[in-house]
Order: structure tokens, then C-alpha cells, then sequence
């Protein structure tokens, strides 16, 4: 507090001045807790203490998760891709705006976080949050493919299944060793892919050192090892006679299991179980853990007139399900201890300019680092 003497004629007048006590310590922390990811970023150039501050909240936050990146690929040239992200902690939108890679084939997705384009001649890829780095493979693939799974396990690329029809293995896998620079081959897919060794058939998803491949109709599962070239399974993961389709995921560390029930022109209800994994690395189906509303299954399957083509994604305790025959509204499941909490959000990517391209979904682990890069290189827009 101040005390100021201002003279007034014969008369002194005294004013008190009330000084704001400046916001520090855990009173600024308490304040900055309450705060979204995307609003700490401008709190953390306030001040050095303002940052330290900024820091030491997302150390304990449990506000900051996931973001989910919706990409979209015209479908002619030159194949412009443009992205936006969406926050489920402060349901923000936000454009992201970059130079990609010059688009060398279709944009696809796999395991919820990998970005690739695949031609007979080129593999390119990014692995960054928000996909702002992208890399090239210094030679060329060793088989021709169409439509393989591509997975990426420590410092490898597994590309298995696929093949064009003149290729003599339909099952054949080949890796790349991003710090080699070179493709190298591996034991054939499991004979039992031999009529689905496509990603449109086939689950998958990484953890660790290993590679999850699930076939969607019979949910029949196998691992692979990259180090040591080796499938292991087949392991039965099938969680009832009236799915028509599985996919898996890593949801908090764990394996989970979606299972798609009714038939493929009838959707009736979505159903998440736990994988139970052995200290030998067996799998075996645990119990559900939650079923979609009936309101929301409605929503997924949507209003389009083609069979719904759902895919899951997932990262942290969040799970997306998306249906790419009618994108306009993505299924959010946030997995918890006493179950699951359900909620739709419409996909803000989806217009009459995007509603024909192609559309995939990736999730990104956001933090202040990839936040500030991407506000340096003007790469984020909230709309």
C-alpha cells in the first residue's frame, strides 16, 4: 500500500493507493491450473516466474490431453493436404497450417499416430506431433503394394501385406531401418492373412517392441518382433458371435479390443473390452470395459448410403472412432478407472469442399514445446 500527498489549495489531501499484489507462488499456479494447453501459452511469455509457473502446472495437470488431427487429401493433383486439430480439453478447433511433403500417393494413417505415403517407388513419413517434419526413405521399397499395413516399432518401419497381384508373396514383409537407410526382408505374414493382408482388413497397433496385427472379421491376432523377425500367436481375441468387425489399441498403456456388433449394413452398438496380456506376451480378452450409447452408435453410422467403415484411434486414455463413410461426427470415449464417458464432437473438418476427398484421423501428444514451434512458424490458427 501507498500513501500519496497531493496539495489542493490550503488543504492537503491525502489518497491511498491500493497496489495489486503481484500473482505468484502457489496462488499463480492455483490460478494457471484452471487454465487449457492453449491458453498457457501466452501466460508462459509473461514473465521468467510466469513460466517457470506454466511449467510446473503441466507437470500436475490432468487438463492437458490429447489432440485430435484430422487431415484431408484432394483428390486431384497436386494433392493438397490440409489439417486441423481439435482439443477435447478446451473443445477448440484449430487450423494447422504447414508446407507438407509434395504428395508422392495417397495419405494414410496407421496406429493412431503415424502419418505415411507409400508409392511403388517412394516411402515418405512423418512422426512429429503435429507432422510439420517429414522424411524420405533413400531408396526405394523392395515390393510393390497397393494397400499394406505400415507400422513403426523403435527405429524400424514394418510394411507387410498388400502386394500387387504379380508379386510372388501376397504375405511378403520387408522393414526399414531408419538409421541404416536400408530395407531389409522377413518372415512372411501368417498363412491365415493370406484372403486379408490389406489395411483394409487388418488392425494394428504398436507398443514397445512389438507389432499387433488383428484380422477385423475374425479378430484372430498375432505379434511380430522386429529385432527378431518372428510372428508369435495366433491368439483367439473373437469377444462375441455378433461382432462383425474388431480393432485394437493401446488405451493407458493396455491393449483394448472394439468390437463392431450387427452386420455391416446394420450397425448395432460398439462395445470396448480389455486385451489381458501374459508375462510371456499371450493375449487373451478380458472384460468390457464399455458400450457405446445407442445415440451416439446413431450418430457414427450416420445418414450416408454406403456401409459404415469404422476405424479406431487412440492415445493416452482417449479412444476415437471414426466412420469414413459419413465423417461428420467423430465418437470420443475417455477410458477411466471406473469405466468409460462418452461424447460426440462434430468433425469441423467436414464441408461441401472436403466432404469428397479423403480423410484420415491421427491423435498428437501436444505440450508447450510443440505449442511455442508451431506458433513460431505461424503454423496455428484457432478458429
Amino acid at each position: 500500500m501507498a500513501v500519496v500527498a497531493k496539495p489542493n489549495h490550503n488543504q492537503t489531501k491525502t489518497v491511498v493507493v491500493e497496489e495489486e499484489a503481484p500473482l505468484d507462488g502457489d496462488v499463480l499456479e492455483s490460478v494457471l491450473s484452471k487454465l487449457h494447453l492453449i491458453h498457457l501459452l501466452l501466460a508462459c511469455h509473461v514473465s521468467k516466474s510466469w513460466h517457470r509457473a506454466v511449467s510446473s502446472t503441466l507437470r500436475f495437470s490432468n487438463r492437458v490431453k490429447p489432440w485430435l488431427v484430422v487431415h484431408t487429401q484432394t483428390t486431384r493433383f497436386p494433392y493438397a493436404v490440409s489439417s486441423r486439430a481439435y482439443d477435447p480439453a478446451s473443445h477448440v478447433w484449430l487450423d494447422v497450417e504447414r508446407s507438407l511433403a509434395k504428395s508422392i500417393s495417397t495419405l494414410r494413417s496407421s496406429h493412431s499416430t503415424l502419418l505415411y505415403m507409400l508409392s511403388p517407388s517412394k516411402f515418405a513419413f512423418s512422426l512429429d506431433a503435429l507432422h510439420f517434419e517429414w522424411s524420405h526413405a533413400k531408396t526405394p521399397p523392395l515390393v510393390w503394394r497397393t494397400d499394406p499395413i505400415v507400422a513403426v516399432v523403435d527405429h524400424r518401419f514394418v510394411v507387410a501385406g498388400g502386394a500387387c497381384d504379380y508379386e510372388d508373396d501376397p504375405l511378403a514383409v520387408e522393414m526399414y531401418g531408419v538409421k541404416a537407410g536400408t530395407w531389409d526382408t522377413c518372415d512372411s505374414m501368417p498363412a491365415i492373412f493370406k484372403d486379408s493382408a490389406a489395411s483394409t482388413w487388418l488392425s494394428v497397433a504398436v507398443e514397445g517392441s512389438r507389432m499387433y496385427v488383428t484380422e477385423k472379421c475374425s479378430a484372430v491376432t498375432y505379434s511380430f518382433d522386429p529385432e527378431s523377425k518372428t510372428w508369435f500367436g495366433p491368439y483367439d481375441l473373437r469377444p462375441t458371435p455378433t461382432a462383425f468387425s474388431s480393432l485394437i489399441g493401446f488405451v493407458n498403456g493396455g491393449m483394448v479390443l472394439a468390437g463392431i456388433v450387427g452386420e455391416a449394413e446394420d450397425v448395432k452398438g460398439v462395445k470396448l473390452w480389455e486385451v489381458k496380456m501374459s508375462d510371456d506376451e499371450s493375449l487373451e480378452l478380458g472384460e468390457m470395459i464399455g458400450d457405446m450409447p445407442e445415440m451416439m452408435v446413431e450418430k457414427l453410422k450416420g445418414e450416408s448410403y454406403y456401409e459404415p467403415s469404422i476405424s479406431m484411434s487412440c492415445m493416452g486414455g482417449l479412444v476415437c472412432f471414426h466412420n469414413a463413410s459419413y465423417p461428420r461426427e467423430l465418437i470420443l470415449c475417455e477410458v477411466e478407472k471406473g469405466g468409460c464417458r462418452w461424447s460426440s464432437v462434430r468433425n469441423d473438418v467436414v464441408n461441401d469442399g472436403t466432404r469428397l476427398q479423403r480423410m484420415v484421423v491421427t491423435w498428437a501428444d501436444v505440450g508447450l514445446p510443440e505449442l511455442q514451434k508451431a506458433v513460431q512458424v505461424g503454423a496455428l490458427k484457432i478458429v
